[in-house]
């Protein structure tokens, strides 16, 4: 999908990369509305991948579910070295919400953070280029075109 973002220029996104705890689940729980995104973001054209340490040992049931694929990552170092082997960090975005996801924020060309109720931690923010409430506030900026472009804008 290609963004045309004022006084930016075009950026096209190809790959989504995903954290699992406290930004695609909460509390171990997918979050309500997540199923029905990520489908949309498919027919979009758009590859949807999770990332993981797979703290709670439930990636795969989840992924199974979802419709989406799982990567074993446990650190930020292996999240990092994972994007960068396997998808062209031009045309990927990270979404996450802790410590662990600084690496595919750092290689990615566009990172989103989530501040939901697991929290965020601090050190992500001089990582993201976008804070939103939710991992469904997320995803619809991705599908919403006019949404990233707005908040995008220089």
């Amino acid at each position: 999908m290609i963004y045309d973002i004022p006084q930016v220029g075009k950026i096209e996104i190809r790959n989504i990369i995903l954290d699992l705890n406290g930004t695609l689940a909460v509390h171990g729980k997918i979050v309500p509305g997540v199923k029905e995104r990520l489908k949309k973001l498919k027919e979009l054209g758009i590859q949807v991948v999770l990332f993981t340490g797979d703290h709670r040992n439930n990636a795969d049931k989840l992924c199974q579910e979802l419709g989406i694929t799982f990567k074993k990552a446990k650190s930020r170092e292996e999240k990092e070295a994972l994007l960068l082997e396997e998808f062209d960090p031009e045309y990927t975005a990270a979404i996450g919400n802790a410590r662990i996801d600084n690496g595919k924020f750092k290689a990615a060309k566009l990172a989103i953070g989530t501040l939901q109720s697991e929290g965020i931690h601090t050190e992500i923010l001089k990582y993201i280029d976008v804070l939103v409430p939710s991992i469904n506030d997320a995803l619809d900026i991705f599908i919403d075109k006019s949404a990233l472009e707005a908040t995008m804008r220089a």
